[in-house]
């Protein structure tokens, strides 16, 4: 069995670097190829053979385990000028899509856990996230501003299906006509037309798609359990033709991987009635580097060497840069020309609009706890 090694931290990166990083640790259906330790844990785990053989046997099974979490706010702040939203509500924790790429997947370190497997398979959600909405909504100092909703992990993802919190999430904002932007990978967001049409309608939605390639081998390898290219582009024109603005988000970009479907990316998308699209290249916070050198080295070996260093010549060498601003964009030439490239293709199609603002002057909240309106409506 090859053993787990991580890849130069700086510097370039050359094929044989490359060579032998990724262990055979592979189960069906998952985007991670291991389980590495999270960065808070006193010890690290390494698989070895001990000799007696049993390295070689298939991976087991790895099922999802659902964990019920007791929060005590459910609508998070953020103040980071870079992002043109400032207040999100993320009704799980984890994500089973397993897209190898996640930036969410180092917060699964904050529960002990691992941003591999472990982020894919051991999920949280929050069930009392609607009740704590309804309060948070009613409070004298709260101001409206558009929530943006699962923007942390997909809030459509699998389990959606039977625990319906986004939908719950969706039928409190509607109530009470508070504006809401979402972005999904999921055909599963079809389901929710008809709370969301109305509301767009009142122009209070807008939804994001995200598409990363339409090649379906790479989507299968890269987001295991992602809605298909096809579908997405489905779910794309099923939103356009029910009047829902939806902006196609082609994130994360790869350079040398999925890069070269750009301008096709955003050709699709307009064709299936996006109004507006973006971009984001790929981040690599903390674990996320060792997991996204790991896939490439066992699916991509080729041109893993290639990509890295391409993806450090956009972080001044790094792995990652954190600096606002440059670490959904990059710099250097080659983000440069990415950059060019998306301008141009957008500009062309049309997806070059301002987003539709959504409206804050229809909200009524919900009565406080004992019964009362809010009277400075």
């Amino acid at each position: 069995m090859r053993q787990t090694q991580k890849l130069k931290p700086t510097g370039r990166v050359s094929r044989d670097d490359c060579a032998g990083v990724a262990e055979r640790f592979e189960h069906r259906g998952r985007g991670a190829i291991s389980n590495q330790t999270g960065r808070f844990e006193r010890e690290a785990r390494e698989a070895f053979d001990d000799g007696w053989g049993t390295v070689e046997e298939a991976a087991g099974r790895l099922e999802t385990t659902l964990t019920p979490e007791a929060a005590k706010t459910i609508i998070t702040f953020n103040r980071s000028p870079d992002i043109s939203f400032d207040r999100t509500i993320n009704p799980y924790r984890g994500c089973e899509h397993g897209c190898v790429y996640c930036f969410a997947r180092p917060t699964h370190a904050f529960h002990g856990l691992s941003a591999g497997l472990d982020f894919e398979s051991k999920l949280f959600f929050k069930p009392d996230g609607p009740e704590l909405l309804k309060r948070e909504l009613s409070r004298p100092s709260y101001v409206v501003k558009p929530i943006a909703l699962g923007m942390n992990t997909d809030a459509y993802q699998p389990v959606e299906r039977r625990l319906r919190l986004t939908r719950t999430f969706l039928e409190i904002l509607s109530a009470h006509n508070h504006p809401v932007t979402l972005l999904t990978k999921s055909a599963l967001i079809q389901r929710d037309i008809d709370i969301l049409a109305p509301m767009a309608a009142r122009g209070l939605a807008r939804v994001g798609v995200s598409i990363t390639t339409l090649d379906p081998r790479l989507s299968r390898l890269m987001e295991p359990r992602a809605a298909a290219p096809y579908r997405r582009l489905e779910t794309i024109r099923a939103l356009a033709d029910a009047g829902i603005p939806v902006i196609a988000m082609t994130a994360p970009i790869i350079p040398a991987l999925n890069e070269p479907e750009l301008e096709a990316l955003l050709e699709a998308a307009a064709d299936n009635g996006a109004s507006s699209a973006g971009y984001v290249m790929l981040r690599l916070p903390y674990e996320l580097k060792d997991i996204v050198h790991e896939w490439l080295a066992e699916h991509y070996p080729g041109r893993a060497a290639r990509i890295i260093n391409l993806l450090r010549e956009m972080r001044g060498g790094q792995d990652y840069d954190s600096n606002w601003f440059e670490r959904g964009r990059g710099r250097g030439p080659h983000a440069r020309l990415i950059a060019q490239r998306f301008q141009k293709t957008a500009r062309r199609l049309r997806l070059d609009a301002p987003r539709p603002r959504l409206r804050t002057d229809l909200f009524r909240p919900p009565e406080t706890p004992d019964g009362q309106m809010r009277l400075d409506i």
